[in-house]
Order: structure tokens, then C-alpha cells, then sequence
């Protein structure tokens, strides 16, 4: 007889649930499937395989470059890692801004070759027919709204959005509107926390900040970036939890120094 799973799986109604009880929802990227293992693990509630893969597995400047399969190649990877986790897979550049009927062929594919459970897009009124069009097929949204680093070419700078009242009362609108259109939830990016209270105030579903102050109903970060990988990006929201950038390097040097020594193997290391 095989024993029951101590665990309840994170679905978007659980998160639904989390955000009527006060209690905060943690969020972390990943994409392959060991990091994925450790992050589930751990208690995390969701993994996001974001688009940032473009920056911090490819090395490219901005999320652009990524491409549809190549998502799918990271969301399949961790999905297979997944025991209690929401798994949330971002739509890339390209995949869903031309129409609608392309988004939901893009949305379709990668819940089909993946595995994982819900997309997220970026964009409020202009996005929202593919919105509507996805959900309607039975395919959870995350909204994505403030800094979208898709549009990174309309914006030429990653500075704080909504600072001012015409952009503010834009996004009001616009999270209203991906409500209305059935998102589960919304990332907030780097807004002001005080414009991140409001608009978490006026939903009843999650909202999800990062770099949008405490008073959103979860946060994210990207997981190079908390457990100091990527020691070049330092906005004023991240914290980091470990300087792996430091350790990983130091272990590397005593690796080399080990063989070149001729230290490793030693006899108890040798068949």
C-alpha cells in the first residue's frame, strides 16, 4: 500500500485561498530540473521558469532572443522536478503580441510539451484578448504588469514605473482588467510599494511584487540573483541570501589546486 503524500499540491485556487487567509506566497525562478528538486523541496509555493532564462542561462543582454522552444526545453525540465509546487511558464517575446490566436497556440504548446500548469504574459489592455482567448481554453494567466522587461525597448531604461499619475492610473486600470479577463494572478515589478498597496487592496486575487514592497500578496525573485550567482545586478530590492559566486569560485580554485598537486584522487578515492 503506498502511504499518502504529506503534502497538498499549490494549485492557483490555493493560492486563491492563501491570499483570503494573510498568508503571504513565495515565488522563485528556476529552470533545470536539480535547482527545481532543491527549490519544491524546500516548501517553495510557486517556480517560475521565467524568460530571464534568456539572461542568466544564455548570457543574452535581455529576455528578447528566448524563444518558444527553448522555454518549453526549460519548462519540461523542471516540471519533472515538481512534488508540490505551482509551475508558472512565461510566454516569450514574439509568442503572443501579434494576435490572439497565436498566444493560445503558444499557451497550448507549452502546457502540452511541459507539463506545467499555468503561463504568465506581460501587458494589461493590450495583451487582453490573448488573455481572454487563453483562459477561455482552460489555460490558468499570471498577469505581469509595471516594469515589463519585454518591452525593455519601448521603456530604454529598467528605472521604476507608474512613478507618475497618468502611468499609475493605467495600471489600476489594467489590473482590473486582467481580473476581469480570469488572470489568477498578477506580478507587480518594480513599482511604488505605495501603488502596489493599492492595487493589491482593490483585487481578490494575488498579486506577486518583486521590488514593489511588502505589501503585495507574495514575492519573486530570480534565483541567480538571491543566491549570488549574478553579483553584478544590484537593485535596491534584492536581498541576498548566499554568495555562491564566492564559494562556487574558491571550490573550483581547490579543485584545480587538488589535481595539479596531485592530491585527488588519493588512495581512498581510487577503485
Amino acid at each position: 500500500m503506498i502511504a499518502e503524500k504529506e503534502f497538498k499540491k499549490v494549485t492557483t485556487n490555493t493560492l486563491q485561498k492563501m491570499k483570503a487567509a494573510g498568508e503571504k506566497i513565495s515565488m522563485i525562478t528556476a529552470y533545470d530540473f536539480s535547482f527545481a528538486k532543491l527549490f519544491d523541496a524546500a516548501g517553495i509555493d510557486i517556480i517560475l521558469v521565467g524568460d530571464s532564462a534568456s539572461n542568466v542561462m544564455a548570457g543574452h543582454a535581455t529576455t528578447l532572443p528566448i524563444t518558444l522552444d527553448q522555454m518549453i526545453y526549460h519548462a519540461q525540465s523542471v516540471v519533472r522536478a515538481r512534488e508540490r509546487c505551482l509551475v508558472v511558464v512565461d510566454l516569450p517575446f514574439g509568442s503572443y503580441q501579434s494576435n490572439s490566436d497565436i498566444a493560445l497556440a503558444s499557451a497550448i504548446r507549452i502546457m502540452k510539451e511541459s507539463g506545467a500548469h499555468t503561463v504568465k504574459l506581460e501587458g494589461g489592455e493590450e495583451t487582453i484578448e490573448s488573455v481572454k482567448k487563453i483562459v477561455s481554453a482552460g489555460i490558468p494567466v499570471m498577469g505581469h504588469l509595471g516594469l515589463t522587461p519585454q518591452s525593455i525597448n519601448k521603456f530604454g531604461t529598467y528605472v521604476v514605473r507608474a512613478t507618475e499619475d497618468t502611468e499609475a492610473e493605467k495600471l489600476k486600470k489594467d489590473a482590473l482588467i486582467l481580473q476581469q479577463a480570469g488572470c489568477f494572478a498578477i506580478v507587480l515589478e518594480k513599482i511604488p510599494a505605495t501603488l502596489a498597496k493599492e492595487v493589491s487592496d482593490s483585487l481578490h486575487i494575488p498579486t506577486i511584487g518583486i521590488g514593489a514592497g511588502g505589501n503585495c500578496d507574495g514575492q519573486v525573485l530570480v534565483m541567480h540573483d538571491m543566491l549570488g550567482i549574478n553579483t553584478e545586478f544590484k537593485p535596491r530590492f534584492l536581498r541576498r541570501y548566499l554568495n555562491l559566486d564566492e564559494q562556487i569560485t574558491g571550490a573550483i580554485r581547490q579543485y584545480v589546486s587538488d589535481i595539479k598537486s596531485r592530491d585527488f584522487p588519493n588512495e581512498n578515492e581510487q577503485y
